[in-house]
């Protein structure tokens, strides 16, 4: 089920994966395009066909209400209500420290300085398919909120049941301030240009399927978004003591999100290698997503046999991974060589289900080779800085010629004559 890989052949699994990386069929583009400029034209009535369209309702109004809302969060079990309050204040207090303040620098007649200033309303998108995510209620919502953001608006497809209990339950304990019942590209539109009764944001974060993943890459620059997300990877670096029943388990826990999801193993063991492939073929028979993993596997899980750990860190960087964990004698010796990854799990008792529901740390990652140079969701996501700048007219006057030579070495004379003006006696 697995496609086991030599080190020299590591180039065919690199370009495995770039062709998964690069699947987006041209249709899908031109639909979610005309989704938008619908929206864009038509608001409300745009999405109420829309919604009618794709989701076989016909909304009367698009917001749920504080007894709707109350009504649906008594429905989650005392048990359940208890995990995600847990893993609520986890994720509260890992994000607390990352709130960030301004400065000022003075100096005679200057003063400099950077203020931070929080979003002043974000849209959540919040996916309704087969399974619910109050995880990433959680994950979203939380980091905008010690943000200091003032208003965080919750969108997601309406259900013939209604909405998700434990989906409301976690907007209730993560602070989301209004709930809408619209999805799909249309609600990314709504969300980035206004309707009648959905105010614009400032920016859109949250998971969804392909067709919202480009809504929001068709509107960037309307709006900020968080990233384009793709479909999701796990990279398990192992060595020889590595238990391969826990690897097997890891690796399905990934392959059951999507197809299209990548599940990676490199380790220095051949025989670790074949013991994992066995674990698969014999846990996969009780998981009630076999049908997606097997998929997924066949597609794109592979393995490579690397001569060494730090062969194995070194691939590891070049694929950059949205989940790396290091299934090793000693993680954290490896953890300093790590460059490109989203988030890293360290040893046995780590696996990344711990990150996506209870640790603290952020599931929103960077996917598809981005965490080259993109990072977690985290508070800074929900703020902007502006910089600001005083000097005094003596001050001025003691470097305005400076200022104007360079103004005319880059040949903007209106640039040089804004500082001429002010030295004129």
């Amino acid at each position: 089920m697995l496609k086991i890989y030599k080190q020299s052949e590591t180039d065919l699994l690199l370009d495995r994966l770039q062709a998964r990386a690069e699947s987006i069929s041209p249709q899908i583009v031109r639909s979610v395009a005309e989704i938008i400029e619908d929206v864009k034209t038509r608001g409300d009535a745009a999405l109420r066909d829309l919604t009618e369209r794709f989701d076989g309702i016909r909304c009367d109004s698009f917001y749920l209400s504080p007894r709707e809302r109350e009504s649906l969060s008594e429905k989650v079990p005392p048990a359940l209500r208890k995990i995600i309050d847990t893993a609520a204040a986890n994720i509260r207090a890992f994000h607390e420290p990352q709130r960030q303040s301004g400065y000022i620098m003075s100096n005679g007649g200057r003063v400099m300085g950077q203020r931070v200033i929080p979003l002043r309303r974000v849209g959540l998108y919040v996916p309704g398919g087969t399974a619910a995510y109050p995880s990433s209620v959680l994950m979203n919502a939380i980091p905008a909120k010690v943000a200091g953001v003032s208003n965080v608006v919750m969108v997601t497809p309406p259900k013939p049941e209604g909405i998700n209990p434990a989906v409301v339950y976690a907007a209730d304990v993560a602070g989301v301030d209004e709930i809408i019942t619209v999805g799909g590209a249309q609600a990314v539109a709504a969300l980035a240009y206004g309707t009648e009764s959905i105010p614009r944001v400032d920016k859109v974060v949250g998971p969804g399927n392909i067709y919202v993943a480009m809504a929001k890459k068709l509107l960037y620059g309307t709006v900020d978004i968080d990233m384009i997300a793709g479909p999701s990877e796990v990279l398990i670096i192992a060595d020889e003591e590595a238990n391969p029943s826990y690897i097997a388990a890891d690796l399905m826990s990934q392959a059951e999100h999507d197809p299209l999801a990548a599940a990676i193993l490199i380790t220095t063991s051949p025989e670790l290698a074949h013991r994992v492939c066995e674990e698969i073929k014999g846990q996969i028979k009780s998981l009630s997503r076999r049908d997606i993993i097997r998929k997924s596997l066949e597609t794109y899980g592979s393995v490579l046999v690397a001569d060494s750990l730090e062969e194995a860190v070194r691939i590891s960087n070049i694929i950059a991974p949205e989940h790396l964990e290091l299934a090793v004698r000693a993680p954290f010796d490896l953890l300093g060589e790590v460059r490109n990854a989203g988030s890293i799990f360290l040893g046995d008792y780590t696996p990344e289900p711990l990150g996506d529901y209870f640790a603290g740390p952020n599931h929103v990652l960077p996917t598809n080779g981005t965490a080259r140079f993109a990072s977690p969701l985290s508070v800074e996501s929900f703020v902007k800085k502006s910089s600001y700048i005083y000097y005094s007219k003596e001050t001025f006057e003691a470097i305005g010629a400076e200022v104007e030579g360079f103004a005319n070495a880059e040949g903007l004379s209106a640039h040089a004559n804004s500082v001429t003006v002010r030295l004129k006696k």
